[in-house]
């Protein structure tokens, strides 16, 4: 298939023409832990201008690009090093099929929630969280609406996105199967978040962000799922029927949870099918190669 130039988003182009190997993704972990010493860092040093209760109300938001900032130098840096003599994979394409971007955007938010909503049958089992973890957890969506939307809602998705699906999935694509490209990045994902309480849940949301990806290649699609995910546990956090409640079968009856599972099964069954109807343009993927320029 020739190659063609691609519509993308200023931001994300920049990243085009550095696709991951082996090496460079065991190069973003080690940019990635190098960052969170650095946001470790920057904590610390708040802490010396800021009062204890203003770093805890806006250290994350101050901190968090930090752990991401090495990774996307780094990653910039070969991609325009790349750009003058080297084909590249577009970070973010867009192939929606004859659904169309809105109607499928509009699916893969509810299959998105309804893929949290049953991965609470597998996390239900885990032993009770522990204290510290929790507090931690509430202190990141119990500050201000707009604090907790802004780093929870709009950062995370959008780094972590870019880390997860647009650097690792899309260099895997290019070196092995799809289904381990897709589970590879999965668990890079679910590891990230350092606690098996949002690691499990982040690995199956991980496995449906990533056929997504693979099917339409688009990373502004799986940011917006992220974003519905993240946005939807900062809402339940904050509503009283739910500030004590570790799984819904603390408040829903056997048969509205079962109900309600099936709901859920269906809607992502009918994501499937529709990504399914969308034509697949490459084996590695509906991502699209770029010239150089």
């Amino acid at each position: 298939m020739a190659k063609r130039k691609v519509v993308n988003y200023a931001l994300l182009k920049g990243y085009d023409f550095y696709v991951p190997g082996w090496g460079g993704i065991f190069a973003l972990i080690g940019l990635l832990l190098a960052g969170i010493l650095i946001g470790s860092a920057v904590m610390l040093l708040l802490g010396v201008f800021m009062s204890k209760e203003a770093v805890d109300t806006y250290g994350l938001l101050i901190t968090y690009p930090f752990q991401f900032i090495p990774a996307m130098i780094y990653c910039s840096l070969k991609s325009r090093s790349n750009a003058m003599f080297d084909s590249g994979v577009a970070v973010n394409s867009a192939h929606f099929g004859q659904t169309g971007g809105w109607i499928l955007a509009i699916v893969v938010v509810l299959a998105t929630v309804s893929a949290a909503y049953m991965s609470d049958a597998i996390t239900k089992w885990l032993p009770p969280m522990p204290y510290y973890l929790e507090d931690l957890l509430k202190g990141m969506t119990g500050g201000p609406l707009w604090v907790s939307l802004l780093s929870v809602s709009v950062m995370a998705p959008f780094f972590e996105e870019w880390l997860c699906r647009g650097e690792v999935m899309r260099g895997l694509l290019q070196r092995v199967k799809p289904v381990w490209a897709i589970v590879i990045s999965a668990a890079f994902f679910a590891i990230i978040h350092l606690n098996p309480w949002q690691a499990i849940p982040a690995f199956i949301l991980g496995c449906l962000f990533g056929y997504v990806y693979y099917k339409t290649g688009s990373l502004l699609l799986t940011m917006l799922m992220h974003c519905a995910n993240n946005t939807f546990s900062v809402i339940l956090s904050r509503l009283d029927a739910f500030k004590d409640a570790d799984t819904w079968f603390d408040v829903l009856s056997p048969i509205e949870y079962f109900a309600g599972f099936v709901a859920a099964g269906l809607v992502i069954a009918g994501l499937v099918v529709l990504l399914r109807r969308i034509p697949l343009e490459r084996p590695e993927g509906n991502l699209d190669p770029v010239e150089a320029q």
